[in-house]
């Protein structure tokens, strides 16, 4: 006999314990992961900076709106700060002056950038060699993300609002009934009028297993590595740095360590990704050009999948093709950053048809985050 919920959510990285957290107030929940234990794929090597000029105009009014949570949590939800300044310079090398003053006029309110001198940026980053730069930028709002912390806060009030959490529960059925959605995961059936679908780079095969047309999400791996720094190097005040391209970064990851990326984005299939030889080495040759660092040995190298549609916004909302279907997918490498204000969002269009005002202020639309909106694989 299947058990009954007011809402099913599936995934329970970042992204699916919020929406998990924010509807099990005042709801039953159900919430299903694949694997055997919770953010085992994206929310788990997230590179974790909060960067609000970071994608396109879309995703930068949800990151704004979500900053109020980072800043102010609910009651209980953690007892330590989920964020820690950082700040970001940005390199340019001569060719770059167009780039470089794109990246300079996003400047605003809440996200200020300015331009700074290139021995500035040698001095905050002494390991940075001076010929490489042109020219440089600081951003003064980035900040470091506490993702485990964030992450195990959703987690913990979903079970303290009485949501049950089932791991090791890959679907392999959906059905939908006359009364809401019926799914079979291993030992696990499950109904509810309410389906939420947050399974990551797999959303358009839950898609396909429901009897509907994926919305064109393309995984993309995204490789990371870390290296050791010098003996007396110093990096806790260091910021982070990447290059006007946004093709490489590093950030410091301890007292000891950068971690370092060429923020690649390879197509893969839906999987546990695992870093490439070739990006690694192309990663470490860059980095050993633009640094006076001699890479000599890696303490740990991984990767994980960031998934986009074809306009790299989010795909949240009802799907008109199904009532009660419900998208949480293509939250690309903003993932962190806007789980709660889409979480929220999520939450408003399945009560009230309808965004939450904050996110409305911020300039977010139900229209541009829509499943089957225009441009994506299947809107027609």
């Amino acid at each position: 006999m299947p058990r009954s919920f007011d809402a099913i959510v599936i995934g329970a990285g970042i992204s699916g314990a919020a929406a998990a957290y924010e509807l099990a107030e005042g709801r039953r929940v159900l919430m299903l992961e694949a694997e055997s234990r919770p953010g085992y794929h994206s929310t788990g090597r997230s590179a974790a900076l909060y960067t609000p000029n970071y994608g396109n105009a879309v995703v930068r009014a949800l990151i704004l709106a979500g900053r109020p949570f980072l800043d102010r949590p609910p009651a209980g939800f953690t007892d330590q700060p989920m964020t820690k300044p950082r700040g970001a310079i940005t390199i340019a090398g001569p060719a770059d002056d167009a780039i470089f003053e794109e990246r300079l006029a996003l400047s605003g309110p809440g996200h200020e950038i300015h331009e700074i001198s290139p021995d500035e940026a040698v001095r905050r980053v002494p390991i940075l060699r001076r010929e490489v730069v042109a020219r440089a930028l600081y951003e003064t709002d980035i900040e470091d993300m506490d993702v485990a912390r964030i992450h195990q806060g959703f987690l913990t009030g979903f079970r303290h609002r009485g949501g049950e959490l089932v791991c090791d529960a890959r679907a392999d059925r959906i059905e939908r009934r006359p009364d809401g959605w019926e799914i079979r995961a291993g030992d696990v059936v499950a109904t509810a009028p309410v389906l939420v679908n947050a399974a990551g780079a797999w959303a358009d095969e839950v898609a396909t297993l429901a009897g509907l047309p994926p919305v064109g999400l393309v995984p993309k791996r995204r490789t990371a590595i870390l290296v050791d720094l010098p003996p007396g190097a110093d990096p806790a005040s260091w910021p982070a740095l990447d290059d006007c391209s946004n093709e490489h970064y590093f950030r410091p990851d301890s007292g000891t360590r950068l971690m370092v990326s060429p923020a690649d984005e390879t197509p893969s299939p839906p999987c546990d990704a695992q870093p490439d030889e070739m990006d690694v080495a192309y990663l470490v040759d860059w980095l050993e050009r633009t640094t006076t660092l001699q890479v000599r040995r890696l303490p740990h190298q991984w990767a994980g999948l960031r998934s986009f549609v074809a306009d790299h916004s989010p795909v949240v909302g009802p799907d008109p093709l199904a009532p009660g279907f419900y998208w949480l997918a293509g939250q690309g490498g903003y993932g962190i950053m806007l789980a709660s204000p889409l979480a929220r969002g999520l939450k408003g269009l399945i009560d009230a048809d309808a965004l939450p005002a904050d996110l409305i202020e911020q300039g977010a639309t139900a229209a541009a985050l829509a499943p089957r909106r225009p441009g994506l694989a299947s809107a027609s």
